[in-house]
Parts: structure tokens; sequence; C-alpha cells
């Protein structure tokens, strides 16, 4: 089994704190926690394996952990620990290094060595959450000096390559219970690419990766630039080139293994976009043109051609039809009649 979710409320008030410590030490490491929540201590953890790699999902409130050399030496995965702050302020210290993640924020940690963390109380309920990739240290293309220098750093996850993979773990764990277990298994290798291509960024090191993995974490990235950008009408291929350092003969032929060229995909993403408006009743009363000019179609009637190109049918007429509205219009029989008439 690839993916399990499971939550305090399955045991008594009195165990779960235990039941989490066990948990903790079973798929992370061997840890000292300790937390003023012990009486009714409400937490949850998920685990998805995707083949080879293993991401764990952790929500709880206010906690120390300390690992400490002693439980190193009773038990130790070797691994680095790459965690995505999803929630509250976290704050860790290892190696002489000290951090404090806000949400958001990715961090590591090694295993090895020990370390003094805290989930402080959080804004959502005092409910802290991560995300974490566990990285065997053998199987990483660094030396451990190296790895070692982003050990208890916090990194911001606004822009580049850290902003798409903590893009992707989120998307992950929101997806991850409605895929099969052959869907996360091809999800392992993407994962893994991620996690070096930022760890390479950090440390400057991107001859270490292999040229196939810097073409998809390129394409990644000018992804999710187009996807945050589709509101501008100013998005072109030249304007996704420029972003990206690239000349717009090497942004075509980065897609000529896909289904669209860039501005096909461009126009496609921005006319799902709208199609996903319409189909939202909390966006029923607004006017076409504004969901169509938030989406960068300058003109109205540009956008309900090529709504009707790509759909069958008119903006107006496929709003009418996922809500389950009442159309006004007359049908184009009684009209003709009225006509004649």
């Amino acid at each position: 089994m690839s993916f399990s979710a499971l939550h305090s409320s399955c045991v008594p008030p009195e165990q779960r704190f235990d039941w989490w410590c066990e948990l903790i030490g079973q798929d992370v490491a061997p840890t000292r926690i300790t937390s003023e929540h012990t009486a009714d201590f409400v937490a949850g953890a998920g685990a998805i394996q995707l083949g080879g790699v293993h991401v764990t999902t952790l929500s709880f409130p206010a906690i120390r952990s300390e690992r400490t050399p002693a439980l190193i030496r009773r038990s130790d995965p070797d691994v680095y620990e790459l965690t995505l702050n999803a929630g509250g302020d976290m704050w860790i210290t290892q190696a002489r290094n000290e951090a404090r993640m806000s949400a958001g924020d990715l961090g590591l940690w090694n295993t090895s060595r020990p370390f003094d963390a805290r989930g402080l109380n959080a804004a959502d309920h005092g409910t802290s959450r991560a995300v974490m990739l566990h990285l065997p240290r053998t199987e990483l293309p660094f030396s451990d000096s190296r790895l070692d220098q982003l050990l208890a750093s916090a990194t911001a996850t606004d822009r580049g390559t850290a902003a798409v993979f903590a893009r992707f773990l989120r998307h992950l764990v929101e997806e991850a219970p409605s895929m099969t277990d052959q869907e996360r298994a091809r999800l392992g290798p993407a994962v893994w690419e991620l996690a070096v291509a930022f760890l390479a960024d950090r440390l400057n090191a991107h001859d270490r990766t292999p040229p196939e993995a810097r073409t998809r974490m390129l394409l990644a990235r000018i992804d999710a630039f187009i996807d945050d950008n589709l509101a501008d009408p100013a998005l072109t291929p030249p304007a996704v080139a420029a972003r990206h350092h690239i000349s717009v003969r090497t942004l075509h032929t980065l897609f000529r293994t896909r289904e669209r060229t860039v501005a096909a995909t461009i126009h496609h993403r921005r006319l799902e976009r709208c199609r996903a408006e319409l189909e939202d009743p909390a966006l029923r009363g607004t006017p076409l043109y504004a969901i169509a000019a938030r989406w960068g179609f300058h003109s109205a009637p540009a956008f309900s051609r090529a709504f009707l190109a790509a759909y069958g049918t008119s903006p107006r007429e496929w709003r009418h039809r996922s809500l389950g509205l009442a159309t006004s219009r007359t049908p184009v029989s009684r009209r003709r009649a009225r006509t004649r008439r």
C-alpha cells in the first residue's frame, strides 16, 4: 500500500501523545518529543510511497523535538529530510546553524546529526503542518560537506526552483489519496529530480544534475510561470523565453515533444481557467467579459469565438448548462415564427 493517513482520534485521548511519538520514531527517526498538549494530543500523519521515494505529511500542536547522540546511536536511517513548512512557524538548530521557518519555507536537516526543533503555536487553531521528503544520504549527488551548508536554513518558495518544488509537493499531497499505486510510483523519479534540482540551485552545483533533469526542471519552471501569468495579456512566447533567459527558438524546441505549442498552451490554459469560473456557482453573477479579461482575453467577442471553437458551445450556454440555469433565450424556432407573423 503506497498511501496511508492516520489521525490521533483513532486512539483514546490519554494514549495519543505516546502513539504520536512511536509513529514519528518509526516513520522518520527516533526523537525525544515534549509538548504542553500531552493530555489530548491532536495530530495526524500520512505516508506517501512513490516507488523508491518516501514522503511523510504531519500535523501537530506546539512541540519540541530533539535528536540526541544517544538516539542517533540507537537508530539512524541516514537520510536528509527536506521539509516544506505547510503551516505555522517552526524553529530548528543543527550543525551550529539556526533558522525560523515561516509557512511556505523549505528547510533541510540530517538524521545523523543532533538537532533541536520546535513546532510553534500556529494561527490555524494552533496546528503546524509539514511535508517531509526523505532523501537517502548515499544516493544524493552532493558531498556531505556541501549539503551540510544548508542544514537548519530556511528557503522562501516565492520564486524559481524553490517555488516549483514547493508547488509540486502541495499538489502531490492533495492528489495522492485519489491516485493509484502505479500513478504514485511513476511520480517518484519526478519528485527526486525536483528535489535534486532544488538542492543544486541552492548549492550552485548544477553540473551535478543530468541534462535530462535540468531540461525537465526548466520546463516545470516555464509551466509554473505560464500558470502564474495567464491574466497578463502580454504573456507571449517571446515574454516566456525572455523571463527564462533562453531564445524563442530554444523555447519552441523544448515544447516539440508536447501536444501543444507554447502559444497554444497559453491559449488552452486561459480557456480552462475561464471554463472553471463559468462552472463556479459563486461567480454566476460575474459578467462574461470580466471573466475573459481576468484571464488575458482583451476582447469579449474573441473570447466567445475561441470558447466556441474549443468546446462547441458559447460561454453563456456553458454556464447555463453547468449551473442548471434556465436560459432566457428564445428558441430559434419561436423567433422565426414571430418573424413570419
